[in-house]
C-alpha cells in the first residue's frame, strides 16, 4: 500500500493560466497576478497519508444541508459528499471527498453547470483515485494528487462546455486522503477551516472583482461586503477560456471543522455566528440546518449550499 501512495504525490504539472468571464454571477476578464503557481509537495509528506504502524486513525464525520433560500423559486447549487474507511490489519484509511458548485447564467443553466461540475468532478477523482485505491491489487495511478484534482476540474469545465451555452459554475473542491488534504477552487464558493474555538479562516480566496481590488488595497473589507459588483466573478468554469485552478496541499489539520459553502451562506451570515454555530451544535449535520436556518432567517437572498467535516482530534 506504501508504494501506492508513493506515486500520488509529484509536481503539479504547469500550465498557462487565462482568466474566463461569465454571466449570471457576473464575469469579468482581469489580470491575476497574484495567483502563485503551486509548489511541489515535498516528498517526505507522502508518509502523512498512510501510517501503518497507526491501526487507530479517528473517523471524519460529516453534515450536508441545502436551501433555494427565501428569493429564489429554483436551486442552482450542487454538492457532493463521499466519506469512506478502508481498514485492515495493517492500516486504517480515512478517505474523503466533498464538492459544492454555485451555478450561474439563469434559470436552467446555472443548475445544469452546477450539476455538471460536480458530477464530473466526482467521476474524474473515483475513476482515476477511488476505484484503484479499492483494487485488490493497488497500482499507483499516473498522476499525482494534485493533477487529477486539477484534471478534474477541466473534465467540469469541458462537461459544461460541451453541454450547455451561457452557463457557469463556481467549484470548490477538498479531497482528504488519510493525513493529507488537497483543495480545488474555482470562484467564490468558500471552503473554511475552524478551530474548536469557533475561529474560522478561509482557505481559499474569492476570485472575484471586489476581492481582487481588496487585495490591491483600493477597497477595505467592509467596501468589498457591501459593493454593487460583489458578486462579479473573472474566473468560474464553462466560460470558454483555458485556466489554471486554484490547488492547495496542505496536512489535514488534527481536529476542528471544514465548512464548503457558497456564497448564499458566507455572504449572508457572520463568520463569528457560522463559528459559534459549527462548535456548539451536537453533530455536524445539525450544524448545517441551523446554519441554512440563520441565512434564511437573514433573508436568503440566495441559494445555500454546506457541507460540514468534522475532523479527528
Amino acid at each position: 500500500m506504501t508504494n501506492f501512495f508513493g506515486k500520488l504525490f509529484g509536481k503539479l504539472k504547469k500550465a498557462e493560466e487565462e482568466t474566463p468571464a461569465s454571466t449570471s454571477k457576473e464575469m469579468l476578464l482581469i489580470e491575476d497576478d497574484a495567483t502563485k503557481p503551486l509548489e511541489p509537495l515535498p516528498e517526505m509528506l507522502s508518509s502523512h497519508v498512510l501510517n501503518e504502524e497507526s491501526l487507530d486513525l479517528p473517523q471524519l464525520f460529516v453534515g450536508n444541508g441545502q436551501s433555494v433560500g427565501m428569493q429564489r423559486d429554483h436551486n442552482e447549487d450542487a454538492l457532493f459528499s463521499l466519506t469512506t474507511t478502508l481498514a485492515n490489519n495493517a492500516s486504517n484509511l480515512s478517505f474523503g471527498l466533498y464538492i459544492v458548485a454555485d451555478g450561474m447564467g439563469g434559470h436552467q443553466h446555472g443548475e445544469v453547470a452546477s450539476e455538471i461540475a460536480t458530477r464530473a468532478m466526482a467521476e474524474y477523482v473515483v475513476r482515476h483515485l477511488y476505484t484503484p485505491l479499492l483494487s485488490v491489487t493497488p497500482e499507483p495511478p499516473a498522476e499525482s494528487l494534485q493533477e487529477i484534482l486539477a484534471n478534474g476540474v477541466q473534465a467540469a469545465h469541458n462537461g459544461i462546455i460541451d453541454t450547455i451555452s451561457g452557463g457557469g459554475t463556481t467549484l470548490s473542491t477538498v479531497l482528504i486522503l488519510g493525513k493529507q488534504m488537497i483543495i480545488a477552487h474555482v470562484g467564490d464558493s468558500r471552503i473554511y477551516s475552524i478551530d474548536l474555538h469557533g475561529n474560522m479562516r478561509s482557505l481559499t480566496r474569492d476570485h472575484s472583482l471586489v476581492k481582487r481590488l481588496e487585495e490591491l488595497g483600493q477597497l477595505t473589507p467592509d467596501e468589498a461586503a457591501i459593493h454593487p459588483q460583489r458578486n462579479v466573478l473573472y474566473r468560474a468554469l464553462g466560460q470558454g477560456e483555458p485556466f489554471e485552478p486554484e490547488i492547495i496541499t496542505t496536512p489535514l489539520p488534527h481536529s476542528g471543522f471544514l465548512l464548503l459553502c457558497s456564497d448564499g451562506l458566507w455572504g449572508v451570515v457572520p463568520e463569528k455566528e457560522l463559528g459559534k454555530i459549527i462548535i456548539t451544535a451536537s453533530t455536524p449535520q445539525l450544524a448545517c440546518q441551523q446554519m441554512i436556518d440563520a441565512a434564511n432567517a437573514a433573508g436568503g437572498p440566495d441559494n445555500i449550499t454546506a457541507i460540514l467535516v468534522r475532523l479527528p482530534d
